[in-house]
């Protein structure tokens, strides 16, 4: 018991020290490009940590089911801790981007073991109760993160932004060491050319939701790595994404769900701050409105776990997806003059769905698989979550952008977002039964 409490408060830091990461350094980076230059380069800044914070989570959560989470997961940290460092003593853009590719390695590897660690050492039933403390963690950092910047933008430097990592990292070390591990790694020769082409792919292919010019090319040159990374998977012996697991038809689904319901309605934590600023609401009230999706996120993902055993995946991910359509319309009705607490019960429901549908396929990709593919179904999810929100803010960001009139742009948005959360509702469909789904392993 002494060494999962000590591991929870090790990954609940580090989803809390991530998350505010991603938050306060995407609200002070025009105050960085003030001081040290570079606004040509600007976007770099985003572009570098996201790609590979997300090329490298499913690469993280295969590593673990060779050499065993505990090793993996710490190497992150310090990754993490580095480049936070180095961020903090940036003198120039070009170095900034490059120290927050390192600092997004780091968050990439750490990203996937919060759900991996604790689908080791706790079982189903409360497994919804921790994915919620992670949740709060979002909600937190959504108003940490710009009192924090404030503060230290006006008493101290924006370089505090990434040192004020150091002892939380440093922390969340020391709380791992105890942790004695329960998953025995599987031992098997490491797919180097697969994690290579795999990268290279996925590398290629989030550039084109962040450069102007050229894209078509980088998105043809990321679908051929990608063609070849499935080539050559098949005749690996110990592939980095093992094939058969696509194979296996529900965990195969929640992944194409995961990736929908962020691709429909998840970029709009991007957009509606910016909504709601525009109605005159101050940058504090409008990280009160993000909280209001962790609220619902939360009340919902504490009894998910019980739900699961109660109801099964099926009907669970049906009733998420309803939520998520009955939201998309909620959106579809604002506009300008749109009273605070109608946004505020939007970003509610919001949260439920997502807190139904995150809760119940996290815990459908450890428990319907084997437990040295574990980790690689648990990052897979979070990956296609990941590619799906890069997915949601590109197409929102384009539709508001090519507007006229911003509020027409975010109508448009909700548009999309209503089309693609009936396309979402769809996917659980695909699986055969809930009484099929239950009768698989459950732990």
């Amino acid at each position: 018991m002494r060494n999962r409490t000590t591991v929870m408060v090790s990954i609940v830091l580090a989803v809390l020290v991530s998350s505010i990461d991603t938050t306060i350094a995407n609200t002070t980076m025009p105050i960085i490009v003030k001081e040290i230059g570079g606004n040509d380069l600007y976007a770099w800044a985003f572009t570098s940590y996201m790609v590979l914070s997300t090329v490298l989570a499913p690469l993280a959560g295969r590593l673990s089911d060779l050499f065993g989470r505990k090793r993996i997961y710490a190497a992150g940290i310090l990754l993490f801790l580095f480049g936070s460092v180095l961020c903090g003593l940036s003198q120039s853009m070009l170095q900034l981007i490059l120290f927050r590719a390192i600092q997004g390695i780091g968050a990439g590897v750490m990203m996937p073991f919060p759900a991996i660690i604790a689908g080791d050492i706790y079982p189903v039933e409360q497994r919804g109760k921790v994915q919620a403390y992670f949740t709060g963690m979002w909600g937190l950092s959504a108003i940490l993160a710009p009192l924090l910047g404030t503060f230290f933008v006006t008493y101290l430097s924006w370089r505090w932004i990434f040192f004020v990592n150091i002892p939380v990292c440093i922390v969340a070390l020391l709380a791992l060491q105890p942790y004695k591990e329960v998953y025995q790694p599987k031992k098997a020769v490491v797919d180097y050319g697969g994690a290579i082409l795999f990268a290279c792919g996925i590398s290629l292919l989030l550039l084109t939701t962040a450069v102007e010019h050229y894209s078509y090319i980088y998105g043809a040159l990321g679908g051929i790595f990608m063609i070849a990374f499935f080539l050559y998977e098949r005749k690996h012996p110990a592939p980095l994404v093992p094939l058969n697991l696509l194979r296996n038809r529900p965990v195969a689904t929640m992944i194409a769900s995961s990736f929908l319901s962020c691709a429909a309605l998840f970029g709009t934590s991007s957009f509606i701050p910016l909504f709601l600023q525009n109605q005159g609401y101050s940058l504090f009230v409008s990280g009160i409105a993000l909280l209001s999706t962790s609220i619902g996120w939360m009340a919902v993902a504490i009894p998910g776990g019980k739900w699961v055993l109660r109801f099964g995946y099926k009907r669970l991910l049906v009733i998420g997806n309803i939520i998520l359509v009955i939201t998309a319309a909620l959106f579809y009705f604002i506009h300008e003059g749109t009273p605070f607490w109608y946004t505020f019960s939007a970003l509610t429901t919001l949260g439920i769905a997502y807190g139904i549908i995150f809760t119940i396929t996290t815990i459908g990709s450890q428990q319907l698989v084997e437990a040295h593919q574990k980790g690689i179904s648990t990052s897979l999810q979070l990956f296609a979550r990941n590619i799906g929100t890069a997915v949601s803010v590109t197409i929102m960001g384009a539709i508001l952008t090519k507007s006229s009139v911003f509020y027409t742009g975010i109508h448009g948005m909700f548009v999309f977002g209503l089309l693609a959360s009936l396309l979402s509702f769809a996917m659980p469909f695909a699986i055969r039964s809930a009484s099929n789904m239950k009768s698989q392993k459950t732990e």
